[in-house]
């Protein structure tokens, strides 16, 4: 068998499509979609070989835009999918020639670079299993995912290379657009394998496709265990909730190595036969983002709340021709954020809920009345039930979870190699998110908070063991909480409240050094910004009330403009 600009469509394409072409037909009609779709019982799929290939290979569909990818200089260069199946063939190929077989494990830690998603489709078609990384990620960041997820290869850039100077293990070495001594040279070598790639074996639905380190309340990241239908067929969900079709021009601001990149970077895209449009910017601003905007006919905008709250800074009503469908997911929006736009652009940003776990879950289809302050409405696939965490009984109030008798495609498999956490996460019959949501009579969900203490800055999930665990090792530090601390741009940034060790004095000079420690330690997003020196409230079994530091947090910054005096930045 083979998968070339000739591949075929299979049984599984033909379900596929099917459930597709259903949403895409009511993708107007709420309640004919959620009543009546199902979710494709697949046994075997192979997204890059039975949908993106086959697409692919139609003269018509096959020669639409698949990757589109403005620079920073302006430059830019598109790709069809024809281009990207061939080109995805040739890297598959090497691959195998380097020794990426069946179920290997493979860090993929590259930039919005063409690369990144030829080497995903590769991975796809070769059946290896990818852990997505960001390239903010640290040494002893990348020596945990080799360690706990396995990798047996790793494809990074060149200016990437020398992090894994000190990671430990045995795996295959692949750099991008440039190789040192002892790395395999990716763009020197790559495109001279052939075009046509031979299939070694069947690529079961339920085989691992991919693994996401995410933070939680522990010290170690959680382990997501995605498959080869739990992403690529569950963004079906992802697909109805943004609205898009084929040949939808979709720009979605987001970094690679983070699920929402994979959710609307690649999947609900492809899946609509839709462009992705990437602006491959090392900052953003909120002109770059008018201009690309409009010069490159967007259909679809999705953007963090961090992006929303910049864009309405600037004049919103310089954009004479706004997309016609607006999303935002991460975080809930601000209503303010909400109504600048709406009244700018006459298009009212739709909020969605997903998880890495999951696909999108909850969320405000096209053509839905859309109501302030609510996520929507469960989507076509998935029964949400929210559950009162002190009775497990449902209730209009309580932690959104998914019903496991009803189980979507688009849910996890599991926390991989954690049964314990997993048994917690799937109790009850229940799916459990950790979120907390509120029902109207009308089915509408309004968020209301997380359950556990895992925050968000500048749309980074924040463990605070996690960054209490690194500050915990410097000498002057006895204990520490992390708690959200507001700041206007970025909803929060991570603050430190510390006792100090016995021989230190709470002044500047010690607060710098702690600041500067953690500086070094922690990747860019997850540092501590603002410091102060305090006991630590607690309960009686000694656990530290962080409820009672994020309560004055939101007393002390009322002002955004003040900064208190017994706190310190960096």
């Amino acid at each position: 068998m083979t998968a070339d600009t000739g591949a075929a469509a299979t049984g599984a394409t033909e379900q596929f499509l099917a459930a597709r072409d259903f949403l895409l037909t009511h993708r107007e009609d709420y309640d004919t979609a959620y009543r009546d779709f199902r979710w494709p019982e697949l046994d075997e799929f192979n997204f890059a070989l039975d949908h993106f290939d086959v697409v692919a290979a139609d003269p018509q569909r096959g020669a639409r835009r698949a990757l589109w990818i403005v620079e920073q200089d302006g430059s830019q260069a598109y790709w069809t999918y024809a281009e990207l199946a061939e080109r995805s063939n040739r890297v598959a190929n090497w691959l195998r020639a380097q020794g990426v077989a069946r179920g290997d494990r493979v860090i993929l830690m590259l930039g919005n670079q063409l690369e990144l998603w030829e080497t995903l489709l590769a991975a796809m078609k070769l059946g290896a299993v990818v852990i997505p990384a960001t390239t903010l990620l640290t040494p002893a960041d990348l020596q945990d995912r080799v360690d706990r997820g396995g990798a047996r290869h790793v494809v990074v850039g060149a200016g990437d290379t020398g992090k894994f100077d000190g990671v430990d293990g045995d795996y295959t070495r692949i750099a991008v657009r440039g190789a040192a001594d002892g790395w395999r040279d990716y763009s020197a070598e790559a495109y001279d394998a052939s075009a046509v790639f031979e299939v070694d074996g069947a690529t079961k639905a339920t085989d691992t496709l991919l693994l996401y380190f995410t933070s939680g309340t522990t010290a170690k990241p959680k382990l997501v265990e995605h498959t080869h239908t739990s992403y690529p067929v569950g963004h079906l969900s992802t697909m109805y909730w943004i609205g898009l079709e084929p040949g939808d021009v979709h720009l979605n601001i987001s970094s690679p190595g983070w699920a929402k990149h994979a959710w609307s970077n690649v999947f609900a895209p492809w899946i609509a036969e839709a462009t992705v449009l990437v602006m491959n910017y090392a900052k953003f601003d909120a002109e770059s983002v008018f201009s690309v905007l409009a010069d490159c006919g967007v259909t679809s905008f999705c953007a963090p709340p961090t992006v929303w709250r910049m864009l309405i800074q600037a004049d919103l009503s310089s954009l004479s021709s706004p997309p016609a469908k607006v999303v935002g997911a991460g975080e809930p929006l601000n209503p303010e954020i909400i109504e600048q736009v709406e009244k700018a652009w006459g298009q009212r940003i739709r909020d969605g809920f997903g998880q890495t776990e999951t696909s999108l879950l909850i969320g405000n289809p096209p053509a839905q009345p859309v109501k302030p302050g609510s996520m929507g409405r469960p989507v076509p696939g998935f029964v949400v039930a929210l559950v009162d965490p002190a009775t497990g009984e449902v209730a209009d109030e309580g932690e959104i979870c998914l019903d496991l008798n009803h189980r979507p495609t688009g849910l996890m498999v599991g926390y991989a190699d954690d049964p314990e956490r997993n048994a917690e996460a799937m109790a009850g019959g229940f799916y459990h998110t950790g979120d907390v949501g509120s029902r109207d009579e009308n089915g509408y969900i309004t968020y209301v908070g997380r359950a556990d203490d895992v925050f968000k800055a500048s749309d980074y999930r924040i463990s605070p063991f996690e960054l209490e665990s690194v500050l915990i090792e410097h000498p002057a530090v006895a204990e520490a909480a992390i708690v959200p601390s507001p700041d206007p741009l970025r909803l929060a940034v991570p603050k430190a409240y510390v006792v100090l060790a016995k021989g230190y004095e709470p002044t500047e000079e010690t607060a710098q050094e702690i600041l500067r420690f953690a500086y070094d330690n922690l990747a860019p997003y997850k540092r501590v910004r603002r410091l102060e020196f305090s006991e630590l409230p607690k309960t009686i079994s000694g656990k530290i009330r962080r409820v009672e530091l994020r309560g004055r947090e939101d007393e002390i910054h009322a002002d955004p403009a003040a900064q208190p005096s017994t706190e310190f930045t960096l």
